[in-house]
């Protein structure tokens, strides 16, 4: 049974007012609440076992070191992957697109090489490659969705040509909430003999994630959206793609001896972790995966599934609110906008004074909005710890922000 009493009481915030509301939180997809095991951790870290990792001999800095190194094993678990060594720990999926882009891309690339995107990533997944256009001549190639907000698998391998060098999409839109056949991509992709980056950010919070049955060459997952702290997260990185990549940071760590003529690297995936990490965050990351893996990520996807379609049946009824993206295959996630002269921003700022939370604006997903043909929504999204109260909450708010500027 999925005891949603118990896990809301998992997380202190969820109990406290806000404008002299009920906090409703419903910006999940922007960053997650954090349950109080992972708060005790990041306190007794800091309070009583914090050192730092690999360099000392000493009691604390073995106890962090063993804790750090501990959550390697817990990540590649929580993706599915047999491989710990294939886990780079970092600050989130930012830094691990950029690891990918200047340690591997730059390496392997060339000037009027191709990689295909999707109109819906997140801008973490278009800048770094924007980089590579910008400093390398590097050509984008964009693939469309249709208006329900889908990706097609087999556009986005048609779109591969005998100059692309990767393909990089994402699992689940943070703003549309569709889930996109990863596997189908990537299968298609290796059939022609490209590599494929994933940005697993949304899609590995929403349901299971097995990325060696996936098959994609790096997948990247952030903390702070699976209820984790924020500068903390990881990359997993194929150990033939390890191979072909260079350090892109130097520093501490990913060294092996340093002379004044010469440097050697440490092995992977050191190699690719410069300078004192976030040692408590990272700890604090691995005690949020335990956490959601001992719930189960099945029973976290039905639940929200069950939140999606109540959702969904509540706004079907309202002509005045128009839903971006109605993709068969959805997270939890939506992107609203009304009818009339209200803008995103007064939406939220109504929703925020019924103690409804939500985010509002382009959500780093600038052309996908170009797309959709709007500047900027009010986004809704769910997670574990939401309810279908939650939901009428939000369909209330809405209600009255339709009222004013009707």
């Amino acid at each position: 049974m999925y005891d949603i009493e118990k896990i809301r009481g998992d997380f202190p915030i969820l109990s406290r007012e806000v404008n002299g509301k009920p906090l409703v939180y419903l910006d999940n997809g922007a960053s997650a609440q954090k349950p109080q095991v992972v708060i005790d951790a990041i306190t007794q870290g800091y309070a009583m076992e914090y050192s730092n990792v690999h360099r000392g001999l000493h009691f604390l800095s073995n106890l962090a070191t063993e804790k750090y190194e501990a959550t390697r094993g817990i990540i590649a678990r929580f993706l599915g992957v047999a491989n710990e060594n294939e886990i780079v720990l970092n600050s989130g999926t930012t830094e691990g697109i950029n690891t990918v882009a200047y340690g591997w891309a730059m390496e392997n690339l060339s000037a009027g090489d191709e990689i295909v995107l999707s109109v819906m990533e997140h801008h973490a997944n278009i800048v770094p490659w924007h980089f590579l256009r910008e400093r390398m001549g590097v050509i984008l190639k964009w693939v469309d969705i249709n208006d329900a907000g889908e990706l097609n698998p087999q556009e986005v391998i048609d779109a591969i040509g005998p100059k692309t060098k990767l393909v990089a999409v994402t699992q689940c839109s943070n703003v549309l909430g569709t889930i996109v056949d990863v596997k189908a991509i990537t299968e298609g992709a290796h059939a022609k003999g490209v590599p494929v980056l994933v940005d697993g950010s949304q899609g590995a919070v929403h349901a299971p994630v097995n990325v060696d049955d996936i098959g994609c060459d790096f997948y990247a997952i952030t903390g702070h959206k699976l209820y984790g702290p924020s500068s903390s997260g990881a990359i997993f990185i194929k150990s033939e793609r390890m191979a072909e990549m260079r350090p892109f940071m130097g520093g501490g760590d990913m060294i092996r001896e340093v002379h004044r003529d010469h440097v050697t690297y440490n092995d992977a995936p050191m190699k690719f972790e410069a300078g004192t990490p976030g040692i408590i965050p990272t700890i604090g990351f691995g005690v949020a995966l335990e956490y959601l893996m001992n719930i189960g990520m099945a029973n976290i996807a039905e639940h929200e599934r069950k939140l999606r379609d109540y959702t969904m049946d509540k706004i079907a009824g309202l002509n005045w609110l128009n839903v971006q993206g109605t993709a068969t295959d959805k997270a939890a996630i939506f992107s609203l906008t009304l009818d009339g002269a209200a803008h995103a921003h007064d939406i939220s700022t109504i929703l925020d004074k019924k103690g409804v939370a939500v985010r509002a604006g382009h959500h780093c997903a600038q052309p996908l909005m170009e797309r959709l043909g709007v500047t900027a929504t009010a986004r809704a999204s769910f997670g574990m710890y939401n309810t279908f109260d939650d939901a009428d909450a939000l369909i209330d708010a809405l209600g009255l922000a339709h009222e004013l500027f009707a």
